[in-house]
């Protein structure tokens, strides 16, 4: 991409917005969809030049920094030098096997993470063909016109051309701590310095206050920001604590193979074989059993399932949440949008002592008023409430190939809805009374205030939470006219209020005021009366709940709601048993010793800021919790920082929401998040399967060798045969395992103690039972070949074939550490066309002439299959039997098992 993705050099902040934007040939209404198209042709993405690409050969070359294979290459290149070219050419070309497959796997899971990079990119509100449109932000283009709303990352540099109480952070910029206000007036002098430039935002700062519009003039490396630093959406992929703790193992175990492959080739040397073939074998038995992939295998194994959760909706960003996603004991969801399928609509309006109630669902603008139960027109008391709620809203509603859309907050779009239901369109309203000034809703304010001008003069309309409302009013429009809001009258306001909340509705209170002006537009207004509305819970969310608590794990309700409503919606999912509701006010009258005394009964926590989140997280915490949280605005950011997962809204979130999230809910759907926790338990569990797989495998093979060196007895296997093995246990078996289908009662487990080691004293068990049987077996076939006066190349021909075979049986068995193989015994089909493949190549190993000498095999006789199969599948009743202690001890309660 060009580094200078933009028109050229200008001193944007002199010009006027006309100006601007005749130089970049736009308007008001942005650019059409045609010339944006021809514009990022021309000038390329709106990104930084060092973005991640993933190029093949680093990570082919890569898989040569194992110091073993390079060793073992130059001892057989020196091997066939010395006339043993048949064997050096066998094991070149099952160590470049070796090497593809890792290639191959790594590969793709660079692939895969550069794919999460891009999803996790951010995303601008623009408009296009005059339309406002969400698209990725390296779509840009100049000339694009962007909307800024509070909470959003600036996606480019822009010349802003309107700024209403918009305020940005340039910490990241210019380093400075507090939000700048920001004006679309020109400036006079050239040279201002960055921070000074108040009618610029800048790529890679965060809008904190209010809401604005502004025209492209540079994106990617032509930005302020793209010159001085990289753009923060970024996936991290650092490695995770089960990396760090598998190195550690691995290295444990690489430390032990070398022991006994150093005992194994002395013993050897010692017997008269050949240095060179000893040298070879050992270096070959080594590369074969010190587990080198352990770790990347692990990061294979969580890219590919951080994949699978987009299937599923849930994008992880960071790839150690995956691990922690599997010890989550306790999920604290927000109510609306997440729980609740989030399409608003209003139920019941109370106006002028009048109740009438609204038919229609969703955000289609159809649907009859009833009074008394009968259709009626909308009365002016009722309309002149409409007016007010929809002038005091930023919500847009728009109708996309005949589905209806939102643009902004879904409470404010079914008032939008609500008013067009009445004959009120929000655009010619906004054309009658054009907006002035405003006072944003906040979690804190709890209310939102727009000021209008009318032909009656300046006029001010105001919607919020009803005792909040109710506090700043004098007076309430009622059957007789305006009156003076008295305490019965109140007290009667708020009845409603409360009644309303009872039936699961969520209420807003509505007020006005003539004649005001910006120092006082929120005092002593009239209040117009108070809006029931519905968000009903997601059918799904009912499900996923019981899915949690059958998991053990606990699912919590935050939201700023109304407390009746959030009981009523908290009893119906399920959330709400023997547990209790706390507010917010409740809530910053208690300490936090004593909250986290009391966290554990409490089940939800309605009228909260998002400050109260993050006491909760701590709170939960000191408990041992491992604590996954949602949210989705800037003041969510702690939180979810603090929290051991944190979840962004993918729709309704922020940018900063997301950037400081670990997993983004690309549907903000409850039961992604369920989803999301099964996954990881899921990828956990498979992890542990393969690594219970191949470790006994290695433990086998290393105790076969030492073994039948210290009894005495030839090497049971050549150097091309233990390779083989060690390709055919870590090829596709060992694959097939890592996309094993879950356990039945995967979701019926407690939560797994994230403190605790993958190597569990049941699993430790498994690995040694599995790995001392196999060498035991497979010894006592060898030694019972040689004794019954089968040659050696017969009788390690056996051994070979049975040591392949036990690997499979033993595949089959550590598809669980706790249940027995004979209940699903084929459910993993990848599993079953991966065994069935590798018994094809060794039948051809074995009986083709070919194969024969390079793999030093002899065609075995009917008698020795059966007695090989006989002897491998004795493996299957002895971890059976294993396992069936191990149940036995954990239905005993014995501590970590």
């Amino acid at each position: 991409m060009s580094s200078t993705t933009g028109p050229g050099h200008r001193a944007w902040h002199t010009m006027t917005a006309e100006a601007v934007l005749t130089e970049l040939r736009s308007t008001l209404r942005g650019l059409s969809s045609h010339e944006a198209a021809r514009r990022l042709h021309e000038y390329g993405p709106n990104e930084l030049q060092s973005a991640h690409r993933v190029s093949p050969w680093p990570v082919l070359l890569g898989q040569f920094k194992n110091v073993l294979i390079l060793i073992l290459l130059a001892a057989t290149a020196l091997s066939a030098a010395l006339g043993h070219v048949v064997e050096s050419v066998a094991i070149t070309i099952i160590v470049l096997f070796a090497v593809l497959l890792g290639f191959v796997q790594e590969y793709r899971a660079e692939k895969a993470l550069e794919a999460l990079r891009r999803m996790a990119a951010p995303v601008a509100h623009v408009l296009r063909d005059g339309r406002e449109v969400r698209v990725p932000a390296r779509d840009l283009v100049p000339g694009d016109v962007v909307v800024l709303r509070i909470g959003d990352r600036v996606p480019a540099d822009l010349r802003l051309l309107e700024a209403a109480n918009l305020q940005v952070d340039e910490a990241p910029l210019t380093g400075e701590s507090v939000p700048v206000a920001k004006s679309p007036a020109p400036l006079a002098d050239a040279d201002v310095p960055l921070g000074d430039r108040a009618n610029m935002a800048y790529a890679g700062t965060t809008v904190t206050f209010g809401r604005g519009r502004g025209v492209v003039v540079a994106t990617g490396m032509a930005t302020e920001f793209g010159k001085i630093a990289r753009m923060l959406e970024t996936v991290q992929a650092g490695r995770t604590p089960l990396q760090e703790n598998l190195d550690r193992v691995g290295h444990t175990l690489a430390r032990a193979a070398f022991v006994v492959v150093a005992l194994v080739v002395a013993l050897g040397l010692l017997r008269g074989q050949p240095l060179l073939q000893m040298f070879v074998f050992g270096i070959a038995l080594a590369v074969a059993v010190v587990p080198e992939a352990l770790p990347a295998v692990v990061t294979i194994s969580l890219a590919i399932g951080v994949q699978r959760m987009v299937r599923r909706n849930a994008l992880v960003r960071r790839l150690p949440a995956v691990e922690t996603l599997g010890s989550v004991s306790v999920i604290c969801s927000d109510k609306t949008g997440t729980l609740t399928k989030n399409e608003m609509t209003v139920r019941k309006v109370y106006v002028a002592d009048e109740l009438w109630e609204v038919s229609g669902e969703g955000y289609e603008p159809s649907g009859q008023f009833f009074l008394d139960g009968r259709p009626a027109q909308p009365s002016e008391a009722l309309r002149l409430l409409l007016r007010a709620a929809s002038l005091a809203s930023d919500a847009e509603v728009t109708a996309t190939d005949g589905r209806w859309t939102v643009q902004g907050d879904p409470t404010e779009a079914a008032l939008v809805v609500a008013a067009a239901k009445a004959g009120l369109d929000k655009r010619e309203l906004e054309a009658s009374f054009p907006r002035v000034h405003e006072v944003p809703f906040t979690s804190e304010r709890k209310r939102m205030t727009t000021l209008h001008r009318s032909p009656e003069g300046l006029v001010a309309y105001s919607k919020g939470a009803p005792e909040v409302l109710v506090d700043s009013c004098r007076a309430v429009l009622t059957a007789q006219g305006v009156v003076p809001l008295d305490p019965q009258r109140r007290h009667h306001i708020l009845q409603v209020a409360r009644s309303f909340a009872e039936d699961a509705l969520r209420v807003l209170a509505v007020a006005w005021k003539p004649g005001a002006d910006v120092q006082t537009l929120e005092s002593d207004m009239v209040l117009l009366g108070v809006v029931g509305m519905m968000d009903a819970p997601r059918p799904e969310a009912k499900a996923a709940v019981r899915v949690c608590q059958e998991a053990g794990v606990k699912v919590v309700m935050i939201t700023g709601d109304h407390p009746l409503t959030a009981q009523v919606i908290g009893r119906e999912l399920g959330i709400l048993k023997g547990g209790r509701l706390i507010t917010g006010t409740e809530l910053d009258r208690v300490s936090d010793d004593q909250l986290a005394h009391q966290v554990e009964d409490l089940d939800i926590y309605a009228r909260v800021s998002p400050a109260h989140k993050l006491r909760v997280v701590t709170a939960l915490q000191q408990r041992g919790h491992v604590v996954a949280m949602t949210g989705d605005g800037v003041n969510d950011a702690p939180a979810l920082k603090k929290a051991d997962i944190g979840v962004a809204m993918g729709i309704t979130g922020t940018e900063v929401s997301k950037e400081a999230a670990d997993m983004v809910l690309l549907d903000d759907n409850f039961a992604s998040i369920v989803a999301a926790v099964e996954e990881g338990r899921g990828i956990f569990s498979n992890i542990k399967k393969y690594l219970m797989y191949l470790l006994s495998s290695n433990v086998g093979e290393i105790l076969l060798m030492a073994a039948a060196g210290l009894w005495g007895l030839p090497l049971p296997l050549t150097a091309v045969q233990i390779l083989y093995v060690n390709l055919a246990t870590d090829g596709l078996p060992a694959l097939a395992l890592s996309v094993d289908p879950p356990e039945p009662d995967l979701m019926r487990r407690p939560p797994r103690n994230p403190r605790a080691s993958i190597f569990t004293p049941p699993v430790v068990a498994l690995i040694l039972v599995g790995g001392v049987w196999s060498a035991l077996v497979n010894l006592t076939v060898f030694s019972w070949a040689l004794s019954s006066g089968r040659s050696l190349s017969e009788a390690m021909t056996m051994t070979f074939v049975s040591l392949v075979l036990i690997q499979f049986f033993k595949a089959y068995n550590f598809r669980s550490d706790r249940h027995s193989v004979l209940q699903r015994p084929f459910a993993n089909r990848w599993l079953n066309l991966a065994v069935l493949w590798e018994v094809a190549l060794l039948a051809a190993i074995v009986y083709v002439p070919v194969f024969q000498k390079p793999f030093g095999t002899f065609p075995l006789t009917t008698e020795d299959w059966q007695i090989v199969l006989l002897a491998a599948f004795t493996v299957v009743p002895v971890l059976e039997a294993a396992k069936w202690v191990l149940r036995r001890t954990r239905l005993a309660g014995t501590p970590s098992w």
